[in-house]
């Protein structure tokens, strides 16, 4: 087992460093021979709290320059077609480690993700969560990562049941939220909420169409060469 990054987790499977991985979902359209997982993914319905694009400005369509957090790729992605879909302007892009106020010194908004994306100081910024973004412009849900297999996978990586490894840890969500809360200081309410609301671990119909309609904005911007269809 290896923990890292979603951007990461990406690298390591193209670089077949690894059988299998949680791989930010715009990555299987750049990635060739992947197969998907099915059954599972990590996807919010409405709001998902831990990716958000934080803006020193009330209006996006003022937003100049954003700083992108360089841990992330999916919803880097997402934040690309939401200007230029959506709010029909193209600001200047920065890449970023993810330090919310180096981030804002020098851009007028920032992309956090993760856990910085759920401890950040909020005062004096706008806060857009990225998925209730997503469903306010589109009426739909939005899928963040899938797990994916890489082509050269072993049998023993194919054949991991990753449907219910996704039921043993919800069944043990209060375990989980025993050793992150110290880590985050955040209420156990809140995480409890998080693991529970904000985030859906099974793709169903409406998930699947907020996918397919995020990979052909992708392609329409010119942020991956082709739709392929998923391969499971």
């Amino acid at each position: 087992m290896v923990e890292a990054v979603p951007a990461r987790c990406g690298e390591m499977l193209a670089q077949g460093l690894v059988d299998v991985a949680l791989v930010p979902v715009i990555e299987y359209q750049r990635i060739p021979d992947l197969t998907v997982v099915p059954g599972v993914c990590v996807g919010s319905r409405e709001k998902v709290r831990s990716v958000n694009l934080v803006s020193k400005l009330e209006d996006l369509k003022n937003v100049r320059r954003v700083a992108l957090d360089e841990s992330s790729r999916s919803s880097a992605t997402l934040v690309k077609i939401m200007f230029r879909e959506f709010l029909d302007c193209e600001p200047e892009w920065v890449s970023s480690a993810p330090d919310l106020k180096r981030m804002l010194a020098e851009n007028d908004a920032a992309l956090i993700i993760g856990d910085p994306g759920m401890t950040f100081s909020a005062h004096d910024f706008k806060i857009f969560d990225m998925a209730s973004l997503w469903r306010q412009h589109t009426g739909q849900g939005f899928v963040f990562a899938m797990w994916m297999v890489a082509p050269t996978a072993s049998a023993d990586a194919r054949a991991i049941d990753f449907v219910a490894a996704c039921r043993e840890g919800l069944e043990r969500t209060n375990e989980i939220i025993d050793f992150y809360q110290p880590l985050l200081g955040l209420p156990r309410e809140e995480l409890q909420r998080y693991l529970r609301v904000n985030l859906s671990f099974d793709i169903d119909d409406e998930l699947r169409t907020g996918l397919d309609l995020y990979y052909k904005l992708a392609y329409k911007h010119k942020l991956i060469p082709a739709v392929k269809p998923l391969n499971f």
